[in-house]
């Protein structure tokens, strides 16, 4: 007999419900499924023009609004469609003054670069250096359309061919930077997809050691990672929801980590209810049932929590929040209909070679009389001593967190590459023989008619080294300034001269100046970032709160399990900074970081304690507090280890690309899931919930500490009371 409470006589299932349970069905099954093949076939080629609304230009990561990304904005009228950028070959000796072979070189390479330069442009140089030992060349090229790669690439070939003996060529500049950080994104999406589809693969044959039953949630994520490239590409294209290039390769990340946890979940319910139930259809309208509201749950917190960052300043910190959204909300609808739908549909054998059979007894069998495993082991240690076993885990996160307290936010662009590319070997030529803010100036855009004024003010500002007046729109009305650094344009220094700038130009009655450039837009971009930490942090906390009160009924449970997910996070952020100044030898963390991997392990992290605490729930109200808690914990350790092992794997996967950013937040990500995983959710919530005992569950009626219905599923306290659990 099912231990569940049955539904009175002549009651009919909600329509929610029949929905829900439509997967188990007997013939809904192959609807759905047949469902999900036509979206396959149908909407599959749309999945591969993700790529096409992807914003890759300045402004997709710069915030909204700013002094910089106006800049962009203004020097678009400019040029029209035909936008340039400075590409800067330099070449130069470390052993002695450049040679006439040398300046001879460099003066072939300018006739040839002249075919590549953008309309109405011309190339300057060689411009040699004070000291003798280097020549510099500009090459302004169109950074309209999807050429600047190849012509790049062929500017660097022609720079590279016969050189001199002794003489380092190399070519930078904006240009060179920004095509070598989009190299980083060639072919990310497809690259990460394998790499995390394989990683899965394998943890997934560990996990069940089955031949069979590990292509089942590889199957279900894929129809997933179709649904949401074509979502994301339909809601990009006809909505406007803003993608980049770093927020479409963690997405695929996401969704395969995501919905492999889900598909944990559910398998390791439905495994559970086939002891229970000889009809294979019911055992799974069961385990969607039990297990629906917490993977539900679980979706709705992540996919809230990353939408909060479309209250973010920075761009591409929103377009990574709302693009992730859209990834979770198409793993819950795979996992939840597609999946369960697979598995009715072959029956028991997928299971093989550990097929679960029908036993009558376990449907009454308490977890007490059960087998004892690992997880009740460690449910009956925590039970001796409970309040020493909390305090010992706040004590070891604790510790992890006083590392961050040493954290040294922002990277040069110089670090934020894991193999130093082209670019910056270039900057680092130039920066020794030239003024380093030679290669990349800051622009001032301001109106013609106040040039003169603009100019002088500019120039007395300490840092600057020159001004140089530069084009006109074609109306007259406005104009650029070209204003070269004495500092690296991503240094302190340089930041400080963009303020003093700023101060001086602004104070120029009528001409509206504006200043930008790459220092510009760094500066901006640390300000933002800043700032995005004091807004985003408290809406997700509030956000997450509100869905755990709604899914536990209670108030004391969720600020409990909030608080653990905040301690976590700073204690991985903490552990994370250890590996990277310690292993990784990074010189610091992205100021993007740190919100970025606050939001997804409040997000992912809670993810855990939902899976716990709705299970520990439900036991609590068969057994009682006590006796529920260590069920709890008994029935979900081994699922939500596997699926914490699984999802970090996952994560780590971004840690091997060569953008810093992106190989931080895979660390950051995967060492503070299984900080949850492992300490959180194993010892730190469950001895919590302990120790403070049934009021845990105020002001909910299992705060009583009673059982609410028996052991054989039937109400011990009325139906309606049931109904409210």
């Amino acid at each position: 007999m099912p231990a569940i409470p049955q539904l009175p006589a002549g009651r009919r299932p909600r329509a929610p419900r029949r929905l829900a349970a439509a997967p188990a069905g007997r013939r809904t099954k192959w609807l759905i499924l047949a469902a999900w093949l036509i979206i396959a076939v149908a909407l599959g080629p749309l999945a591969g023009k993700l790529g096409e609304v992807e914003d890759s230009s300045a402004n997709a990561f710069l915030p909204r609004g700013a002094e910089s990304t106006q800049v962009n904005t203004e020097l678009e009228k400019f040029r029209g469609k035909d936008e340039v950028m400075p590409a800067v070959a330099v070449y130069s000796r470390e052993d002695g003054r450049t040679t006439k072979g040398d300046t001879a070189k460099a003066r072939a390479d300018l006739k040839e670069y002249a075919a590549h330069v953008a309309k109405g442009e011309k190339a300057t140089g060689p411009l040699s250096s004070k000291d003798g030992a280097a020549l510099m060349t500009v090459v302004p090229l169109s950074s309209s359309g999807e050429g600047m790669g190849d012509t790049l690439e062929e500017i660097r070939t022609v720079a590279a061919a016969n050189a001199p003996p002794g003489l380092d060529v190399e070519v930078g500049g904006p240009a060179g930077s920004l095509i070598d950080s989009v190299k980083v994104f060639d072919n990310l999406d497809s690259t990460l997809m394998l790499a995390t589809g394989a990683v899965v693969t394998l943890l997934l044959l560990l996990t069940y050691r089955s031949p069979l039953l590990w292509l089942f949630p590889v199957l279900s994520v894929g129809f997933a990672a179709v649904l949401t490239q074509v979502a994301t590409y339909a809601l990009a294209k006809y909505a406007g929801l803003p993608v980049d290039p770093q927020s479409a390769g963690i997405l695929m990340v996401l969704v395969f980590g995501v919905g492999t946890d889900y598909a944990l979940l559910l398998i390791a319910r439905y495994r559970e209810e086939l002891h229970r139930h000889e009809d294979r259809h019911a055992a799974m309208g069961v385990a969607l049932r039990r297990s629906g509201p917490a993977i539900l749950a679980s979706a709705g917190t992540i996919a809230i929590g990353l939408a909060c960052l479309a209250f973010a300043d920075i761009n591409s910190s929103r377009s990574l929040g709302l693009v992730g959204a859209v990834g979770v909300i198409c793993a819950l609808l795979a996992m939840i209909t597609v999946l369960p739908a697979l598995l009715v549909a072959t029956g028991r054998w997928v299971f093989w070679p550990f097929v679960p059979r029908y036993t009558p007894e376990a449907a009454t069998e308490e977890p007490s009389r059960k087998a004892r495993t690992v997880w009740s082991r460690i449910g009956a240690l925590l039970a001796r001593r409970p309040r020493w076993s909390w305090l010992m885990s706040i004590g070891v996160t604790a510790l992890l967190a006083l590392s961050a307290t040493g954290i040294t936010l922002g990277l040069t662009q110089e670090e934020m590459f894991q193999d130093k590319p082209e670019s910056v070997v270039a900057q680092e030529r130039l920066s020794a023989h030239y003024p380093s803010g030679s290669s990349d100036p800051a622009t001032v855009v301001a109106r013609a008619a106040e040039v003169p004024d603009v100019q002088r003010a500019a120039s007395d500002v300490p840092g600057v080294e020159s001004v140089q007046p530069g084009d006109r729109t074609s109306d007259g009305k406005l104009a650029t300034l070209s204003v070269v650094l004495k500092d690296a344009p991503d240094s302190a220094a340089a930041k400080d001269t963009i303020d003093g700038l700023r101060d001086a130009v602004h104070e120029v009655k009528g001409a509206e100046a504006l200043v930008g450039g790459t220092t510009a837009e760094a500066l901006d971009t640390q300000r933002a970032a800043d700032s995005d930490l004091s807004t985003v942090i408290p809406i997700v906390l509030a956000v997450v709160l509100l869905v755990l009160i709604w899914l536990l009924r209670s108030l004391i449970a969720p600020l409990m399990l909030l608080a653990t997910v905040v301690l976590s996070y700073f204690g991985a952020l903490g552990a994370s900074y250890l590996v990277f100044e310690h292993v990784l030898g990074f010189a610091g963390v992205d100021r993007s970081v740190p919100l970025m991997g606050f939001v997804f392990l409040v997000a992912l992290g809670i993810d855990y304690n939902i899976f716990l605490m709705t299970r520990v729930r439900e036991e609590v109200a068969r057994h009682g507090h006590t006796k529920g808690v260590l069920a709890g914990l008994t029935s979900t350790g081994g699922v939500i280890t596997s699926a914490g092992i699984v999802l970090a794997a996952t994560f780590a996967v971004i840690a091997s690309m060569p953008l810093v950013t992106m190989a931080q937040m895979g660390v950051l990500v995967g060492i503070g899931v299984l900080l949850d995983t492992f300490l959180v959710r194993t010892v730190l919530v469950p001895s919590l919930a302990l120790d403070i005992g049934a009021r845990i569950w105020w002001p909910s009626r299992l705060g009583r500490d009673r059982p609410l219905h028996d052991d054989m599923g039937f109400p011990a306290n009325g139906e309606k009371e049931l109904e409210r659990v």
